[in-house]
Order: structure tokens, then C-alpha cells, then sequence
């Protein structure tokens, strides 16, 4: 999507599909309420150590996909929930379980870095449903 003087507005997914953008309405349903570990990115599209950590959060989605969800928040344009968090600057990591902060993490990083903060968090393997594990 563009927007005003032809500049890209974020959409709800990334280029890969794996990261979703979430907003003040869906945080709740997609951040606290899930089942599995997210980490959350607070950034803004001006920053630009947030987007040179973008490629990392694709690698960091597509290596643990199943075990955690990556979404992002821009802050500019959810003020409300960034301050809730006490997002001072960005890049912003927090990952959360079960609706609670467990780590936060400031600034651009290594992958190495930050697999080493959430990695105790995540189960081993991805959870098993009843629509993954039914026999044909």
C-alpha cells in the first residue's frame, strides 16, 4: 500500500508473511492471548537501526516458526500501547508468555544476542493440536 506523497505504508504482514504487524486493537488477541511465546518489535519507520533489525526478526520468525510468533507495533502510530510498556527508545524487543513481559531487550543486536535472552522461553518443539495431529 502506498500512502500519502507515494510512500509505503506498513501492511498487516511483512515480505515473508511471517511477521504481523499488530496495532492497539489486536495487541490483546495476538500478544497476550496467545499461545505461544511473541516477540514484539516497537519501532518506527524512520528508525533506521529498526530496520536494519528487521532481516534479523525475518530469520529469528522463520527458524522458530510454531515455537514463536514475531509481530511488530509501530509506536508512532500506537503511542497509547507503546507508553503502557515504557518504550523510551526503539528498536524495542519484549518478548512475553502466557501475557506476561518476560525479557526486554534495547537496541540494534546480533541474532546470537537475542536467541540467547528468549531461547529459554520457547518450548522445544512447536505445540501439537487436534487439527495437526488428525489422521486421514
Amino acid at each position: 500500500m502506498f500512502g500519502l506523497f507515494g510512500r509505503r505504508q506498513a501492511s498487516d504482514h511483512t515480505e515473508s508473511g511471517l511477521i504481523k504487524h499488530v496495532n492497539a486493537s489486536t495487541f490483546k488477541q495476538e500478544v497476550l492471548e496467545s499461545d505461544i511465546p511473541v516477540l514484539v518489535d516497537f519501532w518506527a519507520p524512520w528508525c533506521g537501526p529498526c530496520r536494519m533489525l528487521a532481516p534479523i526478526l525475518e530469520d529469528i520468525a522463520r527458524e522458530y516458526q510454531g515455537r514463536l510468533k514475531v509481530v511488530k507495533l509501530n509506536t508512532d502510530e500506537n503511542p497509547i500501547t507503546a507508553n503502557a510498556y515504557g518504550i523510551q527508545g526503539i528498536p524495542t524487543l519484549i518478548l512475553f508468555t502466557r501475557g506476561f513481559a518476560r525479557e526486554r531487550l534495547v537496541g540494534l543486536m546480533p541474532k546470537q544476542h537475542i536467541m540467547a535472552k528468549i531461547l529459554p522461553y520457547l518450548p522445544a518443539e512447536a505445540p501439537t493440536t487436534a487439527a495437526n495431529t488428525e489422521t486421514v
